[in-house]
């Protein structure tokens, strides 16, 4: 059964698809079976691989019109896609009975099929980030790290707690992801000790670099990994998907859970 895995944060430019893009082929690398969904009405993912207009993509699966039609980019590595007609699915579904369940349907019929499927989400907290919320087990929130990355997080983890109270108990906080960082700037440095007291041990070690090639990866229509294996990028992602099938097989809230609890003295 798939690992389902949420990337959101409702500010814009933090290197969430970046990351999901990379997160996903660096997982393949390690010999996981992974499925992108971009759930994006801008597309940037699908855009940043170089796919062209697919026939069926996430928003006809949403309406009903059809099952997930994966797009291969190599063996283990598959995109739904997205486009612009997404934009209109929060109003058009407004009505449907259960919408914020559709997503999860969708992945019903082929969560045997892959490792992890990874949640490239809208920057907004709508019906479309609902669905892909209650459809995940895990949410990764990439923080740029500047000034204004940690506007609005509590509005972020309010979101993520309600949909765990009422729609999916499953659902937790896996980790922050710290993106663009530039150990030699003080103003990083400081942001990244302000996220470490503000989320404590779910801060991933792993830090991504601001790193040029990261920037000219999508504008080749390519992964890190394809496009420059020998980068800070590539080293970066790869580190960071250690990381996190490690807090997919122990997970930090259980771990914290456990530390929590008192020992227990053995019955003689």
């Amino acid at each position: 059964m798939a690992t389902v895995l949420s990337l959101l944060n409702h500010k814009g430019g933090v290197g969430k698809t970046t990351s999901a893009i990379n997160i996903g082929a660096g997982l393949v690398e390690l010999g996981k079976r992974v499925l992108l969904v971009d759930l994006d009405p801008q597309a940037n993912l699908t855009l940043s691989l170089g796919i062209p207009r697919q026939a069926v993509t996430i928003y006809e699966s949403m309406m009903g019109e059809s099952d997930l039609a994966p797009f291969e980019i190599k063996p283990g590595f598959e995109v739904v896609t997205s486009s612009l007609d997404l934009s209109s699915a929060e109003m058009e579904l407004v009505n449907e009975a259960g919408r914020e369940f559709i997503l999860r349907e969708l992945f019903s019929a082929v969560d045997e099929d892959y490792d992890f499927i990874i949640i490239d989400c809208p920057p907004s907290l709508g019906l479309l980030t609902l669905n892909a919320l209650t459809s995940s087990q895990q949410v990764i929130i990439p923080l740029q790290t500047e000034f204004l990355a940690m506007q609005g997080l509590a509005k972020i983890k309010q979101v993520i707690q309600k949909v765990k109270l009422r729609l999916n108990k499953e659902l937790h906080i896996s980790g922050v992801l710290a993106t663009m960082y530039d150990q030699r700037k003080v103003l990083n440095r400081d942001v990244v000790e302000t996220i470490k007291k503000y989320f404590g041990p779910l801060l991933f070690e792993t830090y991504i670099r601001d790193n040029v090639s990261l920037a000219e990866a999508p504008a080749n229509r390519q992964d890190i990994f394809t496009y420059s294996r020998s980068s800070h990028g590539a080293k970066d992602y790869l580190k960071l998907c250690k990381e996190i099938i490690d807090r997919t097989e122990n997970p930090i809230h259980l771990r914290a859970r456990k530390k929590d609890q008192p020992a227990t003295t053995p019955v003689k």
